[in-house]
């Protein structure tokens, strides 16, 4: 499953610190950010997994900035602004890019998707001029993202807009998919691989984790770190809340 190193679109980010103004100051404040120096990715699959506001979020979205996505979302082709509210991360690391560059590459973010659907939309809008090419939303399965349900209009793009031999960043895409969708996505993100893809994607879902031989590491208060599938909580909580579910439901439910 493994691709060898240089096969890597992005094979690395390094922090200039030089370049960050105050390490007191956000961004830079955060543990995961403050203590970075250099971070390797994966050929294949990387992940990041912590908990709520330590710096996922941030850390991805400054990555998809520097790859030349759109902060809110979509291909590189994308530039729309709802409102300005990424971070100055982006411009104080720098990317080593492998020796091959993608031929596709999809920023997906969970909070910022209905903008992208609504973005869709827009530009849709002038389907019928002369000089306008095909429809954009002919790329995601032809239906209106927002006539679906979320989960529905989630999965449409991620199976019809992703062509393989791509950078794909995503931040939290198990939001709006079930688990039976979630497996459905590993699917799609192992042939993906073998289209000579890579993937980086920060996560909460135990599902997406258990991708095999794929690089996860856990951003913490003290830092970031290089975990396996089995030490990350997010399969620990889950597996002890499934064996023991009405224990587990008697101590947290306890008056």
């Amino acid at each position: 499953m493994d691709k060898p190193l240089d096969t890597r679109f992005l094979a690395a980010i390094r922090l200039q610190r030089r370049l960050v103004p105050s390490f007191k100051e956000y961004p830079f404040c955060i543990p995961a950010i403050r203590n970075l120096k250099r971070l390797e990715f994966h050929p294949s699959v990387t992940f990041f997994v912590g908990e709520n506001g330590i710096g996922k979020s941030t850390l991805i979205e400054a990555i998809a900035v520097k790859m030349g996505f759109n902060a809110e979302g979509g291909s590189r082709n994308f530039n729309f602004n709802t409102r300005p509210s990424h971070s100055a991360l982006y411009k104080a690391i720098t990317a080593e890019r492998g020796i091959k560059r993608p031929r596709d590459g999809y920023f997906l973010r969970a909070e910022s998707f209905y903008n992208l659907a609504t973005e869709i939309e827009r530009l849709d809008s002038n389907v019928g001029l002369t000089y306008f090419p095909p429809p954009v939303i002919d790329s995601y399965g032809g239906g209106g993202l927002h006539e679906q349900s979320h989960g529905e209009s989630f999965f449409a793009l991620l199976n019809n807009r992703l062509r393989g031999n791509g950078l794909y960043i995503f931040d939290e895409p198990e939001a709006a998919l079930s688990p039976r969708r979630q497996m459905s996505l590993l699917t799609l993100m192992h042939g993906l691989v073998k289209k000579s893809s890579q993937f980086i994607i920060s996560t909460h879902s135990p599902i997406l984790l258990a991708y095999p031989n794929a690089q996860i590491y856990s951003l913490t208060t003290c830092g970031m770190k290089k975990i396996r599938y089995t030490e990350t909580e997010h399969f620990q909580i889950t597996r002890d809340f499934l064996n023991r579910h009405e224990k587990m439901l008697e101590i947290l439910l306890k008056e």
